[in-house]
């Protein structure tokens, strides 16, 4: 073959090959993490309290005071709260997005690693963020600032939770975080708070060796970007390795925009943003079998993204957390 008719084979080639735009960061992580995950195993567990995989905080900032969120069995309502900053009451936003989720794994994580519901931040933060990509930086929009906000909002916030179970229904405050204890910073005019300490409710720590659903690390990182993705593999990481029935469990998608979808006023938005989250998860969570049917989808018992470790708590654990000791059927 010619070196002309080479050129005319690559010139037809371009015309008849699709193009097709370039990946968008987001599913370059997606699919390094998959790899990652698929390859090799994570040189550390994350974790988060089973009830927190349940039920969500707000995933967009809201002027609201209260929140509330029901899945199954579980409500939670959540209301705003203030911080003292040495002169003022300073009233804080309900916790919102990937941030405050991104917190509680912290807490729950080093809260587990210390054997200690007293949790130092500074470095555990810093190295924290960096192990999901989080810029360190300080400013406005710097991701520690961002950090540093949720933290507080958090901090304020009460969360209380109600249960029904054997016929009978149940209320527990659940705050989860007792004490918060920050330096004060002068920035400018104003007085700001530089977290230091942040001290776990003694029922929530109690509970949280029984009750830890371990996370992977890099899934989390892969899907900071999105309080829904975020939500989905958490909800997941904790019930698809307690489903028994053996034709799995059928969720229809009113099930699953009760659970989810406060946030969509249409149906096809809530059943898009969801397909699209859900996908974004399994890449990240490969062991998960899930199936769409007409209708919804059925979750089948899958392993959990990492093996469930062995957790031990120096003193008592007779908290008063509701958790959810079901199986599914």
């Amino acid at each position: 073959m010619t070196e002309s008719n080479d050129s005319q084979d690559q010139a037809s080639a371009q015309l008849i090959l699709p193009s097709f735009p370039p990946l968008t960061r987001t599913q370059q992580k997606l699919i390094a993490a998959h790899t990652q995950i698929t390859s090799e195993p994570p040189d550390r567990a994350d974790f988060l309290h089973t009830v927190m995989c349940q039920v969500g905080m707000p995933r967009r900032a809201t002027p609201d005071r209260k929140f509330e969120r029901t899945s199954g069995p579980f409500s939670v309502l959540l209301e705003a709260g203030s911080l003292w900053n040495g002169q003022d009451w300073i009233p804080q936003p309900l916790p919102y997005g990937t941030t405050p989720r991104l917190v509680m794994v912290h807490l729950s994580s080093e809260a587990i690693r210390t054997q200690n519901r007293r949790v130092e931040l500074g470095d555990s933060i810093r190295q924290f963020l960096q192990s999901l990509g989080i810029a360190t930086t300080g400013g406005e929009r710097g991701g520690y600032t961002m950090f540093r906000k949720q933290m507080e909002a958090l901090a304020a916030c009460r969360l209380t939770i109600g249960m029904t179970t054997a016929g009978r229904t149940v209320t527990v405050d659940a705050k989860p975080i007792k004490r918060f204890e920050a330096w004060l910073q002068q920035d400018g005019p104003q007085r700001t708070l530089w977290p230091g300490v942040l001290e776990l409710s003694p029922d929530f720590y109690e509970t949280l060796a029984q009750h830890a659903v371990p996370l992977d690390y890099r899934a989390l990182s892969a899907l900071k970007h999105s309080a829904l993705a975020l939500d989905i593999y958490t909800w997941l990481a904790h019930r698809l390795c307690r489903i028994k029935a053996a034709n799995g469990s059928m969720l229809s998608w009113q099930n699953l925009r009760d659970q989810f979808g406060q946030e969509y006023a249409a149906s096809k938005d809530f059943k898009r943003e969801f397909r699209s989250s859900l996908h974004q998860v399994q890449l990240v969570y490969p062991a998960a079998r899930i199936e769409e049917v007409l209708g919804g989808i059925i979750l089948r018992e899958s392993p959990p993204p990492i093996s469930k470790t062995s957790i031990s708590f120096s003193g008592p654990r007779s908290g008063s957390w509701p958790v959810d000791k079901s199986r599914e059927s």
